[in-house]
């Protein structure tokens, strides 16, 4: 229903832009949701950046830095282009601290400079503080905005605080209680001031026992905390555990997304972007896909030398070689299945790399069980379909069998390094999704015709 009423009212936003009724226009955008009038501006902007730029400033100051965070960098750039320094300072001043931050990582240096002219010193020197922070970090997401009381105070002086400086938080429903010097002492939520007296004294009715991060914990620690403690927001700290900022839930979706979006590039064997699929050229996607095409391709290199090297063995019994695309194929997608489970497991903190023992050992036992199902319908399949209903006399049992068993194990080692290579990985500091499909099916390719040709020289004595 809501998308329906969305769609309709697009059409009424086009229609009015077109027959140029900005007044009527204005009071329709200023009943819609901010990321509704992002996605209308954008819309807007695919076809005409300055009529995107017209269009934007009939939003009043509020309305507008609200919307200009929700918007990608490109519409960004456009309408920084095209407003005078004054309006740019008072959307920077207006902005929340890490939307502006995130928003001078996109943009190119240029715009970054005139925006940075266009702000207060105050303001500019919290932006320069939080750019000084790796990217990964705690630091570079979290928000200034915050409502900081004292555990002195009383429940009545707290609200009226609230109610004096809340209207620019990120956030009002948790409040942070420190010390003289900025030292996190407790955390109070309104809901535990309203159901307080109001001569109630703030230390008596906080949590001491207080879920935060450090400036210099890693991201995806910040999605941990609110997604484990169910937290609307989680504080952040100094080495001196002062309290510089916090992390609300909206900035840990933005997280997960992207380390989401990272993981499926370097799975897909992808250089990972910040641009999304629909912004990036052609050019600049070749750019990201060749390294591990032309990595995997020249690493194939291996697999004909194997080839290379039992072509006499081949020549002997040739029906062999109409089954290794199979081997090759279950190996492969053997190995994906384990690090595809292992590398989410490792994502959410489900496991550890010093579980490496125990996750090998569960899926070789399930590899075993695997095999041999697969084995046991693979012999079956090959004297049924290739050698009767196909009319293959070359199918002999024994080449089933040879056949059979080679599946076996090429399933078992191609989950036991699905499974070890992304811990291995994370042990030493690399992104596990590197040991996805990609490297994992190269490896288990070429040691799967090992297995084949070794086990077919054994059997059939070729």
């Amino acid at each position: 229903m809501e998308e329906k009423n969305y769609d309709q009212r697009r059409e009424r936003l086009l229609e009015l832009v077109q027959e140029r009724r900005m007044k009527a226009l204005q009071q329709e955008l200023e009943d819609m949701n901010e990321f509704d009038i992002a996605a209308f501006l954008t819309e807007l902007g695919e076809e005409d950046q300055k009529r995107m730029a017209t269009v934007f400033r009939l939003l009043s100051k509020e309305r507008g830095a609200e919307v200009f965070a929700e918007l990608d960098a490109p519409e960004q750039e456009a309408i920084i282009n095209s407003i005078t320094d004054k309006e740019l300072g008072d959307i920077i001043e207006d902005m929340y601290v890490d939307d502006a931050v995130d928003m001078m990582e996109e943009l190119p240096a240029n715009i970054v400079k005139r925006v940075m002219l266009t702000a207060t010193p105050a303001t500019r020197n919290l932006i320069n503080q939080y750019l000084r922070y790796p990217e990964d970090s705690v630091g570079s997401i979290m928000t200034a905005e915050f409502v900081d009381l004292k555990k002195y105070m009383n429940v009545r002086e707290s609200i009226a605080r609230i109610r004096r400086i809340g209207e620019d938080k990120e956030t009002i429903y948790v409040c942070y209680v420190t010390s003289g010097d900025r030292r996190l002492e407790g955390v109070v939520t309104v809901k535990d001031l309203l159901l307080s007296d109001d001569e109630a004294v703030i230390e008596d009715i906080m949590d001491s026992n207080v879920i935060f991060c450090r400036t210099t914990d890693a991201r995806e620690e910040a999605a941990e905390r609110i997604s484990d403690y169910d937290l609307l927001a989680v504080p952040v700290v100094d080495k001196e555990n002062r309290l510089v900022g916090i992390v609300t839930v909206d900035d840990v979706i933005d997280v997960l997304e992207e380390e989401a979006t990272e993981d499926f590039d370097i799975m897909a064997g992808i250089t990972p972007s910040d641009k999304p699929y629909s912004r990036t050229g052609v050019f600049e996607m070749w750019k990201r896909r060749i390294p591990w095409l032309m990595f995997l391709m020249l690493s194939a290199t291996f697999t004909s030398m194997i080839i290379s090297s039992f072509e006499s063995a081949l020549a002997k019994s040739a029906v062999l070689t109409g089954f290794i695309p199979m081997l090759m194929g279950t190996g492969g997608n053997s190995g994906s299945q384990s690090s595809t489970a292992v590398i989410r497991s490792l994502s959410i903190g489900d496991t550890e790399p010093s579980d490496i023992l125990g996750v090998v050992w569960k899926e070789i036992r399930v590899a075993v069980l695997c095999g041999l199902a697969l084995s046991c319908v693979n012999f079956v399949k090959m004297l049924l379909v290739d050698r009767l209903l196909l009319s293959n006399p070359d199918v002999t049992a024994m080449v089933a069998f040879t056949v059979s068993a080679t599946l076996i194990f090429v399933v078992i080692f191609a989950k036991a390094v699905g499974s070890t290579l992304p811990i291995l990985a994370e042990k030493i500091g690399i992104d596990p999704a590197v040991m996805a499909s990609p490297l994992i099916s190269t490896i288990t390719d070429a040691v799967s015709l090992l297995i084949y040709f070794t086990m077919a020289t054994f059997i059939l004595h070729i």
